[in-house]
């Protein structure tokens, strides 16, 4: 019944959005709008990321194979893991985390001294911003027009996010984070294949246990995305966590190439040993991107004092990288390519 009156209302938000774009200039009117949009959304319910998703009323010992989190905190979201890298290592005043959930990563830069917004599809996480955060996320859809003016911010990341999109909608979205960032856009995406910056993908978990040998055996030169029917599912027989495009690294470089954005190989590189001693080579697959007109980022932008107080501070100093994962970036790199461009 929910998806019923999503669908009926939606063309109602669509056209409260209209409205908000009409009035970018009036500020008084924009917030009467917004603060209207946010009510009907609220109103609306979430049926994919209500707070179920994000652990409430969950049993916190055993995920029994249903998609989301047995509990949801700045520790289990990585937050503070995400925030160090993007601080170390690309030079933002001004930051938009877009899928934020309850914006734990918005709180943790806006501690390291980024001026860091947020925005989510989810009125839950909204509703249930992190301390450190609250007034400064907001809903808002990546499929429709994000509610921030172009180039509103240096960086815009996107972590753990895009897969959740549809494949036909992965273009328009791409075009959505290049239109509001004015320098550099950081993902992290579930991919397979090749990497030219770091260890690749695989397809387990990914993909149906029964066709993950088919797809292994189309070699390195298959991009996807996986036809929706063979996509890994959860208990419920639903795509796991919610992720509907799985694809290869090559497929989407090309997509975010034909959103004018250019791969920055050597900040990759430099990310991926982190990455490692972080333990996330498993987990989290890096892009990072720059706009034609920006800059790749600086090696060395942040002094080694800089850095160890803010591991210290956000008590990482005593991660240690898994000899494997180390040694898979180590082989990765030494084999990598030379960085484009």
């Amino acid at each position: 019944m929910r998806r019923f009156v999503n669908k009926r209302v939606d063309p109602f938000v669509e056209r409260a959005r209209r409205g908000l774009r009409t009035v970018a200039g009036q500020p008084r009117f924009r917030r009467i709008l917004e603060a209207a949009d946010q009510e009907l959304r609220r109103a609306l319910g979430d049926d994919v990321y209500d707070g179920a998703y994000f652990g409430l009323g969950r049993d916190p010992t055993s995920r029994a194979w249903l998609s989301g989190y047995e509990r949801y905190d700045r520790g289990t979201s990585n937050a503070d893991v995400a925030a160090y890298l993007l601080w170390r290592y690309v030079p933002a005043l001004t930051a938009l985390d877009v899928g934020c959930a309850t914006g734990f990563v918005v709180e943790a830069l806006r501690e390291l001294g980024v001026d860091a917004e947020g925005v989510d599809v989810s009125r839950y996480a909204v509703d249930h911003a992190a301390p450190g955060a609250r007034g400064h996320i907001r809903c808002g859809d990546l499929r429709r027009r994000l509610p921030f003016p172009d180039g509103a911010v240096d960086l815009v990341t996107a972590l753990e996010t895009l897969e959740h999109l549809p494949p036909t909608a992965v273009p328009a979205a791409l075009a959505e984070l290049a239109r509001v960032a004015r320098r550099w856009v950081v993902c992290t995406i579930p991919s397979f294949g090749p990497n030219r910056n770091g260890p690749g993908g695989w397809f387990q978990v990914k993909v149906r246990d029964d066709r993950v040998a088919y797809y292994e055996s189309l070699g390195p030169g298959y991009e996807g995305p996986i036809p929706y029917d063979d996509l890994y599912r959860d208990a419920e027989g639903k795509p796991i966590e919610g992720h509907l495009t799985v694809a290869s690294f090559a497929w989407w470089t090309a997509r975010f190439a034909e959103a004018g954005l250019v791969r920055c190989d050597a900040t990759e590189r430099r990310i991926h040993p982190e990455l490692a001693r972080m333990g996330m080579t498993k987990y989290w697959n890096l892009y990072v991107f720059r706009q034609l007109s920006a800059p790749e980022p600086a090696d060395g932008i942040r002094s080694p004092e800089a850095v160890e107080e803010t591991l210290q501070r956000l008590r990482l100093h005593d991660r240690v990288a898994d000899p494997v994962d180390l040694a898979a970036v180590r082989v990765a790199l030494a084999a990598a390519p030379p960085p484009a461009g």
